[in-house]
C-alpha cells in the first residue's frame, strides 16, 4: 500500500479542513479485514473493489464495486467500530480515505454521499428484517427477496428514452414515476432505467433523475438531490427538484448520457 496526500487546489479556502489522504492497494491485497477497527472510509477513484464477509465456515462476496463507489463508511456513523465485511482490491486501486472531520465537510458540500448512505442503511435494515424472520421459522432466501432485483414495474408501450450514441430504447415504466440513473452495487438499488451499460464515462449519479407522468398524460423530468453533473433538456440546465415538461423529440442529457424522448400519440 502507498499512501500519498494531495495539495490544495489554488481555488480552496485557506480554511478548507479537507485534504484528502489517497492510497493505493496493488491486485489481490487486502485493504481491510472484518473485525479490523474503522478508522475511515475511502472513495474508488480507480480500480475495483470486492466486499465479503465470513459466513460459517466460507466467504461470501457481497458486492464489487468501482470508480465513485464508497465503502467502510459505518465507521463514520459510529466510530471505532469493528468492519462488519473485509475489503479485497481486485485490481490495482487507488482510493480517497476519508476521515471523520473530512467526511463532516464532505457532507456539506456533496448530499449525494449522505442520500446515497441512507438508502444503503435502509437496505440493510431491509435484510436485517428478513434474517430475523427466518430465525423465526419463516424461510427466506436473500437471493430472491427482491432486494437487488431489476424494475418491477411493467414497461410503458408509448413512452421511451432513445439513447443517441447506441440507438437503445429505455422503456419507461407503466408507474407514475420511472427512476433514472446507474445500478449501485452498494445498496443493490437498480433505478428503473439503468444507464450504467452506456454511460462509460460514470457522469450519472446512482439516483440521477425521475421522468414523471402526470394527471394528464403529460411527462415532466425532475432532478435528484445530490445530483453531481445535471440534468438538461434542449440545453436548459434543471433546477433541482423542479418539474420541467417534455414533449416527443426532446434532447434530455442525463450527466453526457444524450437522449431522445419520445412518446406515441393515440
Amino acid at each position: 500500500m502507498v499512501k500519498f496526500k494531495t495539495t490544495a487546489s489554488q481555488n480552496q479556502v485557506a480554511h478548507d479542513p479537507f485534504e484528502p489522504m489517497k492510497v493505493r492497494f496493488s491486485e489481490g491485497n487486502v485493504i481491510f479485514d472484518e473485525g479490523d477497527l474503522g478508522l475511515a472510509m475511502y472513495v474508488i477513484e480507480k480500480g475495483e473493489v470486492e466486499i465479503r464477509k465470513k459466513m460459517g465456515s466460507e466467504e461470501r462476496s457481497l458486492a464489487r464495486m468501482g470508480k465513485g463507489d464508497f465503502f467502510g463508511e459505518m465507521c463514520m456513523l459510529e466510530e471505532e467500530s469493528p468492519r462488519t465485511a473485509s475489503a479485497h482490491a481486485l485490481t490495482d486501486v487507488e482510493l480517497v480515505s476519508i476521515d471523520q472531520s473530512a467526511f463532516t465537510f464532505i457532507l456539506r458540500h456533496n448530499p449525494e454521499i449522505a442520500i446515497r448512505m441512507m438508502r444503503k442503511l435502509v437496505s440493510r435494515l431491509k435484510q436485517t428484517t428478513k434474517l430475523l424472520e427466518e430465525a423465526l421459522g419463516h424461510k427466506v432466501d436473500l437471493e430472491e427477496s427482491g432486494l437487488t432485483d431489476g424494475p418491477r414495474s411493467a414497461p410503458d408501450p408509448d413512452a421511451r428514452l432513445i439513447e443517441l450514441s447506441t440507438g437503445m430504447q429505455l422503456p419507461l415504466s407503466r408507474d407514475q414515476e420511472t427512476t433514472v440513473g446507474r445500478l449501485d452495487p452498494v445498496t443493490g438499488i437498480h433505478p428503473d432505467i439503468d444507464l450504467t451499460p452506456v454511460d462509460t464515462k460514470r457522469s450519472t449519479s446512482r439516483r440521477h433523475a425521475r421522468i414523471r407522468k402526470e394527471e394528464d398524460g403529460s411527462f415532466s423530468v425532475i432532478e435528484d438531490v445530490g445530483t453531481m453533473n445535471g440534468t438538461f433538456v434542449n440545453g436548459v440546465r434543471l433546477d433541482t427538484g423542479r418539474a420541467f415538461p417534455l414533449k416527443a423529440g426532446d434532447k434530455v442529457v442525463f450527466g453526457t448520457v444524450e437522449c431522445r424522448f419520445e412518446i406515441d400519440s393515440d
